[in-house]
């Protein structure tokens, strides 16, 4: 018999949520005996959010971001910032305990096999995409896919990206990619090396779609069936209890 693994499905919500979202399933994974949960989201309004090590004044344009009405968040794993546009990507998380036959123990290995369920959905959509280690996927040698990890509670928590339509002259608004006044030369320099699923296909592609590829390609890579659910209540709870911490200036500017 299939394993069943439950879909957290296009939840769309503010910047404290998400996070507050994805770190609630991580503590109460083992604590309730919940199944090992993907959660495919969507944020409104956009954000950006910095690694847990990185400072946000040296990565972050804020000022930018407040004129633009943009969130500004720290995530629990650490990488590096990321522009998370509502209209322009959707992001992944995966949640499982370490002991889990199918998640290796090697944070190298874990990284690749669960990449790999990325690169699978968008072999779907027709992008030929490949795990660049340690953390990235690429499609035609450019960028598409950035991907970051914890390891606590006793289970594996990996979130990250995947480009449908990115906005790369917003992004660089948003982030403090170089002190040298944005050009249209800079620009086309990063077009150079990141990409999204409807640059590389050259055609429109729906959330929906993506949607899909990305549910079968995990299906795939872990033989599971991703069966649609809702949090607990016990998880909404701890959702209410962790969203203070992530809105907090505290916690957004620690470091």
């Amino acid at each position: 018999m299939t394993e069943t693994w439950r879909l957290i499905d296009m939840r769309i919500e503010d910047a404290p949520t998400q996070m507050a979202i994805d770190e609630a399933i991580a503590i109460n994974r083992l604590k309730e005996g919940n199944p090992n949960t993907v959660r495919l989201y969507r944020w409104r309004p956009s954000a950006v959010s910095v690694g847990y090590f990185q400072s946000l004044e040296k990565e972050v344009n804020l000022e930018e971001c407040g004129r633009l009405g943009v969130d500004v968040i720290r995530r629990i794993t650490g990488g590096g910032a990321v522009f998370h546009d509502y209209g322009g990507e959707i992001t992944y998380s995966l949640v499982a305990p370490e002991s889990d036959p199918k998640m290796p123990r090697d944070i190298l290995a874990s990284y690749q096999v669960i990449c790999g369920a990325i690169v699978e959905g968008l072999k779907e959509l027709g992008v030929e995409a490949e795990f660049k280690p340690v953390n990235d996927i690429s499609a035609g040698g450019k960028k598409i896919s950035g991907n970051a990890q914890t390891r606590r509670h006793g289970v594996v928590l990996q979130h990250g990206t995947v480009l449908v339509d990115s906005d790369i002259r917003t992004m660089f608004r948003v982030l403090r990619v170089s002190d040298a006044k944005i050009s249209d030369k800079m620009i086309q320099a990063v077009e150079e090396r990141v990409t999204n699923v409807r640059r590389y296909l050259g055609r429109e592609v729906g959330f929906t779609e993506a949607r899909d590829a990305l549910v079968s390609g995990f299906e795939s890579v872990f033989d599971v069936a991703l069966e649609p659910g809702r949090l607990t209540e016990e998880e909404e709870r701890t959702v209410e209890e962790l969203k203070p911490k992530y809105s907090s200036a505290e916690w957004v500017y620690q470091r």
